[in-house]
């Protein structure tokens, strides 16, 4: 069979040298197309990125100061817990001090009724 086609060894030698070309071939590296919005493209990434790092800046902000808010709302409301108690605390000690006066000046009446009786 191999005498009707005429193959000989350096026509096999030659297939197989042309065999190996192709193989190599697909692994050659093919011409890129570059791509002309290459640069444009990556200044939009950039610009993207920009923007959010910006964002995200600007809600660990936001929340940093409603974190401080909260803070200070609570301050302030303690604060005005420790006024109203200090106040009541002033009230207190105003009324004793007056109910004091008010039995002493009575006391001081009673004796000095009590002078005004005898004479």
């Amino acid at each position: 069979m191999s005498d009707l086609h005429n193959i000989g060894f350096s026509d096999r030698l030659k297939a197989a040298a042309e065999a190996k070309k192709a193989r190599l071939a697909k692994f050659q590296a093919r011409p890129t197309i570059t791509d002309p919005l290459h640069d444009q493209r990556a200044a939009l990434k950039t610009a993207e990125r920009a923007q959010v790092r910006a964002d995200r800046a600007a809600a660990k902000a936001d929340a940093r100061q409603a974190v401080l808010d909260a803070e200070e709302a609570a301050r302030q409301a303690q604060a005005q817990l420790d006024a109203e108690a200090l106040e009541a605390k002033r009230g207190e000690r105003k009324a004793r001090k007056a109910l004091t006066n008010a039995e002493a000046q009575a006391k001081r009446d009673a004796r000095y009724a009590a002078r005004k009786a005898r004479r």
